[in-house]
Parts: structure tokens; C-alpha cells; sequence
């Protein structure tokens, strides 16, 4: 979730930013038990995350094989627009969406992943799907928004993972002769300039591209066609160098983010916080995607050491973040091989779960699955401000980054 950067979005998003922990929305959360009745998982309010959160919780225990509540799972199917889009949170899910709901492609894209995964859900899938590719934009990528402004590395590439994960080939679902795939290539920095091999989340005012850590871990699994579930992917060969920007494949562009990521964990196992007031903080969500990345990507020697820092680092962190946090952890022990149920000695699936309605024994399955700005009337408005601060504050890390975070 990204804002612009106007003088009055970061003010608001400094306002917010000192506050960043869930306890700061206390008085405006259900109490666990009115979260866990409805279905939803987490106990904080779900206005700007709830679809997320509930997507990805269903994903990560569908992933380790644990089969989620059916309460949990009509929670999210009932969240979805009759034009197959879905909104971060709808309070009444019986109220038809018009247009002023403000949908948008995270959301949707998210939810499809999980309902993909969880199978018996085509009708849902493809309308969400549908309406995907119905906002896609000219140069084949997405933005947060339907209407809302340049394509961004990290929308476009969850929407590459709903697609994949519903049988769609991205590469094939272009707009105006232009795939997803062709989006990322343009956002990947040329290896000579500052920053080469990182992606950028969008180009700035004057088309100049920064290096964006977060955007760097979405676009590696975007240009790899890989959702948030995966495994560890083939090695590049000894000595790989930045690939030349001039004919830029896909997988040139994955691999030239994966050594950017390296490079950002050598320093340091993990990735630093740019949300104001953070400087030099951890950014634990952002550090677990970045370990999904170089998974996939096959650089699998440097999630060595991010992981064994998340594991004995995270867990304070996780349990004030919630779901898509522990989700997020799951995804990076799931993709380099890590047992999720001993993590640092911490059991990620039982405390995910602990965070939703309650299973039993005839929930777990026989074995984890195989990967498989001012409103300007287009139903952006003040929420979508205020989202960034509030969703930030539980570490969902492919949603939150963009032009705000400072470069690498």
C-alpha cells in the first residue's frame, strides 16, 4: 500500500508512523473473542487488512496442511464484490459494493492466492481474476488502485502470483501487447546505474528509478511467476554478475534482484525499517519475504543467515503483528526447507492459529501442500492515507513499500 509523496501524505504518514505498534488501535479493535466468531483471524480492527490478513493465514496453514475453519474461509468468500474485486474490509458484507468501495488489486490478488490453494473456489477465482485483468494497465502491470496511478513492482507482481496460482500463464495476459512480465523488466535498475539489479517500486516524477528493498523481494518472485508460496528454485551459475539491461529477460531481472538482496543482508541479517521515526529498526516482514525471494530465486546460501535471525529474533515481533506476520514466516520456513513447527523453538502454526476460530484433529490434512492524495474520485480518498500507517503496523511487507522507503 503505497501513498504519493506530497507534503501532506507524509505528514500524515509521520503522524501515524510513532505509533506504528497494533496496541496503538486498541480502542478501535473487536475483542478477540468478536474476531474469532466472525471468522476473521487477528483481534486488531480489520479496516485496512482484513482481506490480506485472512488470505494469507488461510495460505500459510493450507501450506503446512492444516485445513482452516469453514468460517474462515466464508469470511473471506463473503468479503467479494459481485464484480469479482475485493476491498480491504467491508464491514457489512451484505451491502451491495458500488463506487465507493474502494477495491483494490492486493486485496484481490491476495485472496485469490489463498482460494486457489485451498481449491473447490473457481467461481470466486475467476471473477476475481477477471476483474484483475480488467484494470490492468497499458504497460501490462498494475498499480495499488484501478485507476490509480503508474503500474508499481509490488501490486504487479502479487497479481502475476493470483494469476499463476489460478492456472492463468501471466505472460499471456497482456494489455496493449504488454505481459506483467514486460512492467517488471522496465522497473528493474540497469546494472550500471546506483542501485543495479534492485527493482524500484514506481519511477518517480521524472522517470528516475531507486532501489527499493521490499520492491526487490516482490519483483524477484513476480519475474520467477511465483506467489507467496514457494520453494527453493534452481542456483545461477558460480560468479553470477548483473545481467545487462539491454534485452533484459524475466529471470535475468529475478536473479539481478536476488544479488541485490544479498548484498542488502550482508552488512546486517536483516533489512532496515524506512517508516519514519525507524531509522536503523528491523524490518522483520520485509527481512521474511526477502528469505522467500532468494528461495525461489535459488540463492539459497544467503537466506542462511536472515533465517537464523527471524528465528530467534521474530517472535516479539510476530505475536504484537499478528497473522499475515506469522503467515510471512511460515512462507520463508516453507521455502528454504525450515520446519514451521520449530522455529527458534516457536511453533508458527499453532500461534497462527491461536489468532483465528478454533480447529480440531479432523482439520489437519495427511500432508503439507506442494507449491502450487486528495480524492480524486476514483475511490482513493483520505482511507487509503491513513491504511499505510495502520497496516504498516503489522508487518505486512509485500504491501507496504514504495517511494517512501529510502534507497539501498
Amino acid at each position: 500500500m503505497i501513498v504519493r509523496r506530497s507534503a501532506a501524505v507524509l505528514a500524515v504518514t509521520a503522524v501515524i508512523g510513532t505509533a506504528l505498534a497494533p496496541a496503538a488501535f486498541a480502542d478501535a479493535s473487536p475483542a478477540p473473542s468478536q474476531a474469532i466468531a466472525s471468522g476473521l483471524y487477528g483481534s486488531t480492527a480489520p479496516t485496512y487488512d482484513g482481506v490480506w490478513r485472512q488470505s494469507l493465514a488461510l495460505l500459510a496453514q493450507h501450506t503446512v496442511g492444516v485445513k482452516s475453519p469453514a468460517k474462515a474461509v466464508d469470511w473471506l468468500t463473503g468479503q467479494q464484490c459481485a464484480d469479482g474485486a475485493f476491498a480491504p474490509y467491508r464491514a457489512d458484507a451484505t451491502t451491495k459494493c458500488d463506487a465507493k468501495t474502494a477495491v483494490d488489486t492486493n486485496s484481490t490478488a491476495a485472496a485469490v492466492q489463498a482460494l486457489a490453494a485451498l481449491g473447490g473456489h473457481d467461481t470466486e477465482t475467476g471473477k476475481a481474476v477477471a476483474w484483475l485483468k480488467s484494470v490492468q494497465n497499458k504497460d501490462g502491470g498494475w498499480g495499488y488502485a484501478p485507476g490509480g496511478g503508474a503500474s508499481d513492482t509490488n501490486s504487479t507482481s502479487v497479481v502475476i502470483g493470483a494469476l499463476a496460482s489460478a492456472g492463468e500463464k501471466p505472460d499471456e495476459v497482456a494489455k496493449g501487447g504488454k505481459s506483467p512480465y514486460d512492467a517488471l523488466v522496465k522497473l528493474s535498475i540497469p546494472c550500471g546505474e546506483d542501485g543495479g539489479g534492485a527493482f524500484a517500486y514506481q519511477p518517480d516524477k521524472k522517470g528516475k528509478l531507486a532501489a527499493n528493498a521490499d520492491a526487490s523481494a516482490a519483483g524477484v518472485l513476480g519475474a520467477l511467476g511465483k506467489g507467496f508460496v514457494t520453494t527453493a528454485g534452481k542456483a545461477p551459475s558460480d560468479g553470477y554478475v548483473c545481467g545487462d539491461a539491454n534485452g533484459l529477460t524475466p529471470a535475468q531481472a529475478a536473479h539481478n534482484g536476488a544479488a541485490h538482496l544479498s548484498v542488502a543482508l550482508h552488512d546486517t541479517p536483516y533489512l532496515k525499517s524506512a517508516m519514519p521515526g525507524a531509522k536503523d529498526q528491523p524490518d522483520y516482514g520485509n527481512t521474511a519475504d526477502a528469505v522467500v525471494a532468494l528461495a525461489a530465486a535459488g540463492w539459497t546460501t544467503y537466506t542462511k543467515k536472515p533465517l537464523a535471525w527471524l528465528e530467534k529474533n521474530s517472535g516479539t515481533w510476530a505475536a504484537k503483528a499478528g497473522p499475515a506476520a506469522y503467515a510471512q514466516l511460515i512462507f520463508a520456513a516453507h521455502a528454504t526447507g525450515a520446519d514451521p513447527r520449530d522455529f527458534g523453538g516457536a511453533d508458527l502454526v499453532k500461534q497462527l492459529g491461536a489468532t483465528g476460530p478454533a480447529t480440531d484433529a479432523s482439520d489437519y490434512s495427511a500432508a503439507p501442500s506442494d507449491e502450487k492524495k486528495k480524492d480524486d474520485g476514483n475511490g482513493l480518498g483520505v482511507w487509503w492515507i491513513v491504511g499505510v500507517g495502520l497496516v504498516a503496523g503489522i508487518g505486512v511487507g509485500f504491501l507496504i513499500s514504495g517511494r517512501n522507503k529510502k534507497q539501498l
